[in-house]
Protein backbone atom coordinates (compact mmCIF):
# COMPACT_ATOMS: atom_id res chain seq x y z
CA UNK A 1 0.00 0.00 0.00
CA UNK A 2 1.16 3.68 -0.79
CA UNK A 3 0.43 5.24 2.11
CA UNK A 4 0.85 8.90 0.23
CA UNK A 5 -1.67 7.88 -2.19
CA UNK A 6 -4.41 6.60 0.70
CA UNK A 7 -7.59 9.20 1.09
CA UNK A 8 -8.63 8.60 4.94
CA UNK A 9 -11.04 9.97 7.12
CA UNK A 10 -13.14 11.99 7.29
CA UNK A 11 -12.70 12.92 3.39
CA UNK A 12 -15.87 13.68 1.48
CA UNK A 13 -16.22 10.43 -1.33
CA UNK A 14 -18.79 10.50 -4.04
CA UNK A 15 -21.36 8.49 -5.06
CA UNK A 16 -23.23 8.56 -8.87
CA UNK A 17 -26.76 7.49 -8.12
CA UNK A 18 -28.75 7.35 -4.86
CA UNK A 19 -30.80 4.10 -5.31
CA UNK A 20 -30.12 1.23 -2.95
CA UNK A 21 -26.55 0.43 -4.28
CA UNK A 22 -25.71 4.06 -3.47
CA UNK A 23 -27.26 3.83 0.27
CA UNK A 24 -25.46 0.52 1.37
CA UNK A 25 -22.38 2.75 0.51
CA UNK A 26 -23.32 5.32 2.06
CA UNK A 27 -23.87 3.34 5.33
CA UNK A 28 -20.72 1.78 4.97
CA UNK A 29 -18.92 4.59 4.46
CA UNK A 30 -19.97 6.69 7.21
CA UNK A 31 -19.01 3.87 9.39
CA UNK A 32 -15.50 4.28 8.18
CA UNK A 33 -15.78 7.46 9.21
CA UNK A 34 -16.27 8.88 5.32
CA UNK A 35 -18.36 11.48 4.46
CA UNK A 36 -20.62 11.14 1.07
CA UNK A 37 -21.95 13.48 -1.35
CA UNK A 38 -24.36 11.57 -3.38
CA UNK A 39 -25.38 12.84 -7.00
CA UNK A 40 -29.38 12.12 -7.96
CA UNK A 41 -32.21 13.25 -9.69
CA UNK A 42 -34.58 12.01 -7.29
CA UNK A 43 -35.45 14.26 -4.23
CA UNK A 44 -36.25 11.31 -2.73
CA UNK A 45 -33.37 9.08 -3.58
CA UNK A 46 -32.63 6.32 -0.82
CA UNK A 47 -29.01 7.25 -0.29
CA UNK A 48 -29.67 10.90 -0.96
CA UNK A 49 -32.05 10.76 2.48
CA UNK A 50 -28.53 9.37 4.36
CA UNK A 51 -25.59 11.30 2.50
CA UNK A 52 -24.07 14.38 4.10
CA UNK A 53 -24.87 16.13 0.75
CA UNK A 54 -27.47 15.53 -1.71
CA UNK A 55 -26.67 17.33 -5.38
CA UNK A 56 -30.75 16.78 -6.89
CA UNK A 57 -29.42 17.04 -10.44
CA UNK A 58 -29.12 14.86 -13.43
CA UNK A 59 -25.65 12.82 -14.21
CA UNK A 60 -24.60 15.30 -16.94
CA UNK A 61 -25.50 19.08 -15.01
CA UNK A 62 -22.58 20.94 -15.23
CA UNK A 63 -22.69 22.78 -11.96
CA UNK A 64 -23.02 19.85 -9.76
CA UNK A 65 -19.96 17.79 -11.71
CA UNK A 66 -18.60 20.58 -10.65
CA UNK A 67 -19.20 20.72 -7.31
CA UNK A 68 -18.36 17.25 -7.02
CA UNK A 69 -15.43 17.10 -8.48
CA UNK A 70 -13.94 20.34 -6.17
CA UNK A 71 -15.89 18.87 -2.87
CA UNK A 72 -14.66 15.08 -3.52
CA UNK A 73 -11.21 13.16 -2.80
CA UNK A 74 -13.00 10.35 -4.52
CA UNK A 75 -15.69 9.61 -6.77
CA UNK A 76 -17.80 5.90 -8.27
CA UNK A 77 -20.51 4.66 -9.40
CA UNK A 78 -23.93 2.86 -8.46
CA UNK A 79 -24.83 1.99 -11.68
CA UNK A 80 -24.25 1.26 -15.48
CA UNK A 81 -25.79 4.11 -16.95
CA UNK A 82 -24.25 7.18 -15.73
CA UNK A 83 -23.03 8.91 -19.16
CA UNK A 84 -19.22 7.63 -18.93
CA UNK A 85 -18.62 11.05 -20.74
CA UNK A 86 -20.09 12.15 -17.29
CA UNK A 87 -16.97 9.88 -15.64
CA UNK A 88 -14.45 11.51 -18.30
CA UNK A 89 -15.09 15.11 -17.06
CA UNK A 90 -14.84 14.18 -13.33
CA UNK A 91 -11.44 12.12 -13.97
CA UNK A 92 -9.79 15.13 -15.04
CA UNK A 93 -9.78 16.37 -11.75
CA UNK A 94 -10.22 13.80 -9.26
CA UNK A 95 -10.14 9.76 -8.77
CA UNK A 96 -12.84 8.16 -10.41
CA UNK A 97 -13.06 4.30 -10.07
CA UNK A 98 -13.91 2.27 -11.93
CA UNK A 99 -13.05 4.14 -15.17
CA UNK A 100 -15.36 5.64 -17.78
CA UNK A 101 -14.05 3.05 -20.32
CA UNK A 102 -14.80 -0.28 -18.56
CA UNK A 103 -18.13 1.39 -17.79
CA UNK A 104 -18.90 2.31 -21.01
CA UNK A 105 -18.17 -1.52 -21.97
CA UNK A 106 -20.44 -2.71 -19.34
CA UNK A 107 -23.69 -0.42 -20.32
CA UNK A 108 -23.59 -1.10 -23.82
CA UNK A 109 -24.70 -4.89 -24.81
CA UNK A 110 -22.70 -4.94 -28.12
CA UNK A 111 -19.48 -3.60 -26.45
CA UNK A 112 -19.73 -5.81 -23.66
CA UNK A 113 -19.99 -9.22 -26.00
CA UNK A 114 -17.44 -8.20 -28.54
CA UNK A 115 -15.25 -7.56 -25.75
CA UNK A 116 -15.77 -10.66 -24.00
CA UNK A 117 -15.42 -12.52 -27.34
CA UNK A 118 -12.06 -11.25 -28.03
CA UNK A 119 -11.27 -11.77 -24.28
CA UNK A 120 -11.36 -14.92 -25.26
CA UNK A 121 -13.97 -15.82 -22.75
CA UNK A 122 -17.13 -18.00 -23.15
CA UNK A 123 -20.50 -16.49 -24.14
CA UNK A 124 -23.73 -17.84 -25.75
CA UNK A 125 -24.06 -17.49 -29.56
CA UNK A 126 -25.10 -13.78 -30.89
CA UNK A 127 -25.97 -11.78 -33.50
CA UNK A 128 -25.49 -8.07 -33.41
CA UNK A 129 -28.98 -6.07 -35.29
CA UNK A 130 -28.80 -2.76 -36.06
CA UNK A 131 -30.87 -3.33 -39.01
CA UNK A 132 -34.11 -5.73 -39.74
CA UNK A 133 -32.19 -7.26 -42.62
CA UNK A 134 -29.87 -8.26 -39.46
CA UNK A 135 -32.12 -10.71 -37.81
CA UNK A 136 -31.55 -14.18 -38.76
CA UNK A 137 -33.82 -16.39 -40.95
CA UNK A 138 -35.93 -18.94 -39.59
CA UNK A 139 -33.12 -21.94 -40.79
CA UNK A 140 -30.52 -20.19 -38.22
CA UNK A 141 -29.87 -22.31 -35.33
CA UNK A 142 -29.98 -19.15 -32.99
CA UNK A 143 -33.94 -19.51 -32.31
CA UNK A 144 -35.40 -19.61 -29.78
CA UNK A 145 -33.75 -16.26 -29.02
CA UNK A 146 -33.53 -13.35 -26.94
CA UNK A 147 -33.41 -10.17 -28.38
CA UNK A 148 -31.69 -7.34 -25.82
CA UNK A 149 -31.85 -3.70 -26.53
CA UNK A 150 -27.61 -2.39 -26.86
CA UNK A 151 -28.21 -0.05 -24.03
CA UNK A 152 -30.59 0.82 -20.11
CA UNK A 153 -31.44 -2.70 -20.43
CA UNK A 154 -32.00 -4.06 -17.01
CA UNK A 155 -33.69 -6.51 -14.93
CA UNK A 156 -35.29 -8.32 -17.84
CA UNK A 157 -35.72 -4.71 -19.07
CA UNK A 158 -35.25 -4.14 -22.97
CA UNK A 159 -35.86 -8.03 -23.85
CA UNK A 160 -38.07 -9.84 -25.46
CA UNK A 161 -38.04 -13.51 -26.37
CA UNK A 162 -38.67 -14.59 -29.82
CA UNK A 163 -38.66 -17.99 -31.83
CA UNK A 164 -38.64 -16.72 -35.28
CA UNK A 165 -37.67 -14.03 -38.12
CA UNK A 166 -41.47 -12.61 -37.67
CA UNK A 167 -41.59 -12.56 -33.83
CA UNK A 168 -38.12 -11.05 -33.84
CA UNK A 169 -38.81 -8.50 -36.14
CA UNK A 170 -41.50 -7.23 -34.36
CA UNK A 171 -39.80 -7.08 -31.37
CA UNK A 172 -37.43 -5.18 -32.64
CA UNK A 173 -40.03 -2.91 -34.20
CA UNK A 174 -41.44 -2.42 -30.80
CA UNK A 175 -37.81 -1.50 -29.46
CA UNK A 176 -37.65 1.40 -31.86
CA UNK A 177 -34.69 -0.03 -34.23
CA UNK A 178 -32.56 0.38 -31.49
CA UNK A 179 -28.98 -1.50 -31.94
CA UNK A 180 -29.67 -4.98 -30.00
CA UNK A 181 -28.25 -8.23 -29.68
CA UNK A 182 -30.21 -11.20 -30.47
CA UNK A 183 -28.73 -14.23 -28.47
CA UNK A 184 -29.59 -17.57 -28.27
CA UNK A 185 -31.52 -18.60 -25.42
CA UNK A 186 -29.92 -21.58 -23.92
CA UNK A 187 -31.37 -24.72 -21.70
CA UNK A 188 -30.01 -23.65 -18.13
CA UNK A 189 -29.18 -26.27 -15.41
CA UNK A 190 -28.65 -22.84 -13.15
CA UNK A 191 -26.81 -19.66 -12.41
CA UNK A 192 -24.01 -18.39 -10.72
CA UNK A 193 -22.29 -14.89 -10.09
CA UNK A 194 -19.03 -14.07 -8.58
CA UNK A 195 -18.59 -10.49 -6.96
CA UNK A 196 -14.94 -9.45 -6.75
CA UNK A 197 -12.89 -6.00 -6.00
CA UNK A 198 -9.65 -5.19 -7.50
CA UNK A 199 -7.39 -2.50 -6.60
CA UNK A 200 -5.66 -0.03 -8.82
CA UNK A 201 -2.57 -2.42 -8.02
CA UNK A 202 -4.26 -5.05 -9.43
CA UNK A 203 -4.54 -7.05 -6.23
CA UNK A 204 -8.05 -9.21 -6.09
CA UNK A 205 -10.26 -9.82 -3.68
CA UNK A 206 -13.22 -12.24 -4.60
CA UNK A 207 -16.23 -13.36 -2.73
CA UNK A 208 -17.34 -16.83 -2.55
CA UNK A 209 -19.21 -17.92 -5.90
CA UNK A 210 -23.41 -17.77 -5.37
CA UNK A 211 -26.09 -19.52 -7.13
CA UNK A 212 -28.68 -17.77 -8.38
CA UNK A 213 -32.46 -18.25 -9.06
CA UNK A 214 -34.52 -15.07 -11.19
CA UNK A 215 -38.24 -14.77 -11.60
CA UNK A 216 -39.76 -12.64 -14.63
CA UNK A 217 -36.09 -11.75 -15.42
CA UNK A 218 -35.18 -10.08 -11.75
CA UNK A 219 -33.08 -11.92 -9.41
CA UNK A 220 -35.23 -13.53 -6.81
CA UNK A 221 -33.03 -15.94 -4.50
CA UNK A 222 -29.45 -16.39 -3.72
CA UNK A 223 -27.40 -19.38 -1.97
CA UNK A 224 -24.05 -19.03 -0.46
CA UNK A 225 -21.88 -21.36 -1.31
CA UNK A 226 -23.70 -22.37 -4.19
CA UNK A 227 -25.18 -25.28 -3.57
CA UNK A 228 -23.91 -29.15 -5.71
CA UNK A 229 -25.97 -29.01 -8.40
CA UNK A 230 -24.28 -30.95 -10.58
CA UNK A 231 -21.25 -33.51 -10.21
CA UNK A 232 -19.15 -30.60 -11.92
CA UNK A 233 -20.24 -27.80 -8.99
CA UNK A 234 -16.80 -27.87 -7.52
CA UNK A 235 -15.14 -27.45 -10.76
CA UNK A 236 -17.82 -24.73 -11.76
CA UNK A 237 -16.74 -22.53 -8.79
CA UNK A 238 -13.88 -22.58 -8.75
CA UNK A 239 -13.57 -21.67 -12.76
CA UNK A 240 -16.23 -18.68 -12.28
CA UNK A 241 -13.72 -17.22 -9.83
CA UNK A 242 -10.96 -18.32 -12.35
CA UNK A 243 -13.02 -16.47 -15.55
CA UNK A 244 -14.29 -13.36 -13.09
CA UNK A 245 -10.53 -12.43 -12.02
CA UNK A 246 -9.17 -12.90 -15.53
CA UNK A 247 -12.28 -10.64 -16.76
CA UNK A 248 -11.38 -7.94 -14.21
CA UNK A 249 -7.69 -8.38 -15.43
CA UNK A 250 -8.41 -8.19 -18.93
CA UNK A 251 -10.44 -5.30 -18.24
CA UNK A 252 -7.88 -3.25 -16.18
CA UNK A 253 -10.97 -2.69 -13.92
CA UNK A 254 -10.31 -1.03 -10.89
CA UNK A 255 -13.53 -1.20 -8.55
CA UNK A 256 -15.79 -3.77 -7.63
CA UNK A 257 -17.05 -5.85 -10.75
CA UNK A 258 -20.25 -8.44 -10.76
CA UNK A 259 -20.27 -11.28 -13.26
CA UNK A 260 -23.02 -13.35 -14.04
CA UNK A 261 -22.68 -16.87 -15.24
CA UNK A 262 -24.91 -19.23 -17.22
CA UNK A 263 -24.49 -23.00 -16.65
CA UNK A 264 -25.60 -24.95 -19.68
CA UNK A 265 -24.85 -28.78 -20.06
CA UNK A 266 -22.30 -28.15 -17.24
CA UNK A 267 -20.14 -25.46 -19.64
CA UNK A 268 -19.89 -21.98 -17.70
CA UNK A 269 -20.56 -18.83 -20.02
CA UNK A 270 -20.37 -15.37 -19.45
CA UNK A 271 -23.92 -13.34 -19.65
CA UNK A 272 -23.56 -10.24 -18.31
CA UNK A 273 -20.48 -7.88 -16.67
CA UNK A 274 -21.77 -4.78 -13.85
CA UNK A 275 -19.17 -2.34 -13.09
CA UNK A 276 -20.28 -1.49 -9.76
CA UNK A 277 -21.87 -4.07 -6.31
CA UNK A 278 -24.13 -6.16 -7.39
CA UNK A 279 -27.21 -7.32 -5.97
CA UNK A 280 -26.10 -10.60 -5.45
CA UNK A 281 -23.52 -9.78 -3.77
CA UNK A 282 -26.02 -8.27 -1.04
CA UNK A 283 -25.54 -11.36 1.13
CA UNK A 284 -21.62 -9.98 2.09
CA UNK A 285 -23.52 -7.18 4.12
CA UNK A 286 -24.67 -10.35 6.60
CA UNK A 287 -22.12 -13.02 6.18
CA UNK A 288 -19.12 -12.14 4.52
CA UNK A 289 -15.50 -10.82 6.90
CA UNK A 290 -16.02 -7.49 4.60
CA UNK A 291 -19.48 -6.73 2.48
CA UNK A 292 -18.91 -5.24 -1.14
CA UNK A 293 -19.69 -1.52 -0.29
CA UNK A 294 -16.51 -1.56 2.23
CA UNK A 295 -14.33 -3.12 -0.82
CA UNK A 296 -16.27 0.15 -2.67
CA UNK A 297 -14.99 2.73 -0.05
CA UNK A 298 -11.34 0.78 0.07
CA UNK A 299 -11.08 0.72 -3.54
CA UNK A 300 -11.89 4.16 -3.94
CA UNK A 301 -9.66 5.39 -1.29
CA UNK A 302 -6.43 3.45 -2.05
CA UNK A 303 -6.77 1.20 1.50
CA UNK A 304 -6.15 -2.55 1.29
CA UNK A 305 -8.71 -4.90 0.40
CA UNK A 306 -10.66 -6.68 3.49
CA UNK A 307 -11.30 -10.31 3.42
CA UNK A 308 -13.69 -11.54 1.40
CA UNK A 309 -14.25 -14.56 3.35
CA UNK A 310 -17.43 -16.21 4.34
CA UNK A 311 -18.27 -16.96 8.08
CA UNK A 312 -21.39 -18.52 7.19
CA UNK A 313 -23.89 -19.70 4.88
CA UNK A 314 -26.62 -17.97 3.86
CA UNK A 315 -29.18 -17.44 1.82
CA UNK A 316 -30.68 -14.17 0.52
CA UNK A 317 -34.12 -13.72 -0.99
CA UNK A 318 -35.10 -10.09 -2.70
CA UNK A 319 -38.48 -8.12 -1.52
CA UNK A 320 -40.42 -6.52 -4.54
CA UNK A 321 -42.99 -4.00 -4.58
CA UNK A 322 -45.87 -6.55 -5.40
CA UNK A 323 -45.77 -7.60 -1.89
CA UNK A 324 -47.32 -4.05 -0.58
CA UNK A 325 -50.34 -5.09 -1.83
CA UNK A 326 -52.91 -1.89 -1.61
CA UNK A 327 -50.27 -0.24 0.11
CA UNK A 328 -50.39 -2.23 2.87
CA UNK A 329 -47.18 -3.26 4.61
CA UNK A 330 -46.24 -6.92 4.39
CA UNK A 331 -46.40 -8.93 7.93
CA UNK A 332 -42.89 -8.08 8.48
CA UNK A 333 -43.52 -9.72 12.07
CA UNK A 334 -43.48 -13.44 10.93
CA UNK A 335 -40.42 -12.65 9.32
CA UNK A 336 -38.19 -10.82 12.32
CA UNK A 337 -39.74 -13.56 14.59
CA UNK A 338 -36.71 -15.78 13.16
CA UNK A 339 -33.46 -14.92 14.97
CA UNK A 340 -31.49 -15.63 11.93
CA UNK A 341 -32.75 -13.22 9.63
CA UNK A 342 -31.50 -9.79 8.79
CA UNK A 343 -33.89 -7.35 7.28
CA UNK A 344 -32.66 -4.56 5.00
CA UNK A 345 -35.68 -2.08 3.45
CA UNK A 346 -34.27 0.01 1.24
CA UNK A 347 -36.98 2.82 2.42
CA UNK A 348 -37.88 3.86 -1.45
CA UNK A 349 -40.26 6.49 -1.75
CA UNK A 350 -43.08 4.63 -3.05
CA UNK A 351 -43.31 0.55 -4.13
CA UNK A 352 -44.31 -0.62 -7.29
CA UNK A 353 -44.32 -3.77 -9.38
CA UNK A 354 -41.50 -5.33 -9.71
CA UNK A 355 -39.31 -2.62 -7.95
CA UNK A 356 -36.91 -3.61 -5.61
CA UNK A 357 -37.78 -2.47 -2.09
CA UNK A 358 -35.67 -4.18 -0.03
CA UNK A 359 -34.40 -7.61 1.18
CA UNK A 360 -33.95 -10.28 3.70
CA UNK A 361 -30.87 -12.66 4.30
CA UNK A 362 -30.67 -16.41 6.94
CA UNK A 363 -28.01 -17.03 7.88
CA UNK A 364 -26.52 -20.41 9.77
CA UNK A 365 -24.30 -22.82 9.55
CA UNK A 366 -26.65 -25.89 7.95
CA UNK A 367 -27.33 -25.17 4.36
CA UNK A 368 -30.40 -26.79 4.16
CA UNK A 369 -31.97 -25.15 7.21
CA UNK A 370 -31.80 -21.58 6.31
CA UNK A 371 -32.68 -22.13 2.85
CA UNK A 372 -35.73 -23.91 4.00
CA UNK A 373 -36.50 -21.06 6.42
CA UNK A 374 -35.89 -18.14 4.00
CA UNK A 375 -38.10 -20.17 1.95
CA UNK A 376 -40.78 -20.30 4.42
CA UNK A 377 -40.12 -16.28 5.06
CA UNK A 378 -40.63 -15.81 1.61
CA UNK A 379 -43.76 -17.65 1.11
CA UNK A 380 -45.44 -15.79 4.41
CA UNK A 381 -44.59 -12.47 2.93
CA UNK A 382 -46.68 -13.33 -0.39
CA UNK A 383 -43.34 -13.49 -2.48
CA UNK A 384 -44.86 -14.34 -5.62
CA UNK A 385 -47.90 -15.04 -5.11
Amino acid sequence: MNVEKVILPPAMLGMLGGGQLGRFFVIAAHEMGYKVTVLDPDQNSPAGKIADVHLCAVFDNVDALNTLASTCDAISTEFENVPATTLETLANTTIVRPSAASVAIAQHRVSEKNFLQNAGLPVAPFVVINITQDLPEDISDIYPAILKVARFGYDGKGQARVKSNLEAQQAFTQFKGEECVLEKMLKLDYEVSVVLARDVDGNIAAFPTAENSHLNGILDVTIVPARDVTTHNVFINQQAQTLAARLAETLNYVGVLGVEFFICNGELLVNEIAPRTHNSGHYTIDACVTNQFEQQVRVMTGLPLGDARLHSNVVMVNLLGDIWQNNIEPAWNLALSNPKLKMHLYRKHEARAGRKMGHFTVIGEHKDEILADAMKVRNQLGVDT
